[in-house]
């Protein structure tokens, strides 16, 4: 199966990006993470987004904060598609990462999903390589029976315990 690489520029990123690791677990699609920063240590991001895809990276995740500039720099030199995902700061709440990730120039796209979104990136990637993999779109069709039966469970006890006894439990 196609792997993804999931990109960070810190390790503070990781918390949030392990959600990405393991969303891909769950779909049973092999990835490789690691810290890199294309502002500290260009000339070793430049070789990684450069070689990803002869390593069998058909997808990457990039987690960023701040000016978040490594999922747009990976789009530049990675051929094949870019997840972003902006991460929070505790100045402006995550809202300069995605700006910097949606405001990318024509021709160089980065899908953004929400802030802190990493699952929603793992998803989209598992979707993306599912265009060719019915076995994942497979697993993917399960996993969303399985979110509308949790919803319907939650629905039930609601209707059951009625809704001050449903948020004492919460």
């Amino acid at each position: 199966m196609a792997k993804v690489g999931i990109l960070m520029g810190s390790d503070s990123d990781l918390k949030i990006m392990s959600n990405a690791a393991k969303m891909l677990e769950e779909f049973g699609i092999d990835y490789e993470m690691t810290i890199i920063s294309a502002h500290r240590m260009p000339d070793i991001f430049f070789d990684y987004a450069k070689t990803a895809k002869e390593r069998g990276i058909s997808v990457i995740i990039a987690g960023a904060g701040g000016a978040a500039h490594l999922p747009g720099m990976a789009a530049a030199i990675f051929p094949l598609p870019v997840i972003g995902v902006p991460i929070h700061t505790k100045s402006v709440g995550g809202v300069d990462s995605l700006y910097s990730i949606v405001q990318m120039p024509q021709g160089i796209p980065v899908a953004t999903v929400a802030i802190d979104g990493a699952a929603n990136a793992a998803i989209l990637a598992a979707k993306i390589l599912a265009v060719s993999d019915e076995k994942l779109l497979e697993k993917l069709e399960v996993y969303k029976e399985g979110l509308k039966d949790k919803v319907v469970a939650k629905a039930d006890k609601l209707d059951k315990v009625g809704y001050e006894k449903y948020i004492d439990e919460m």
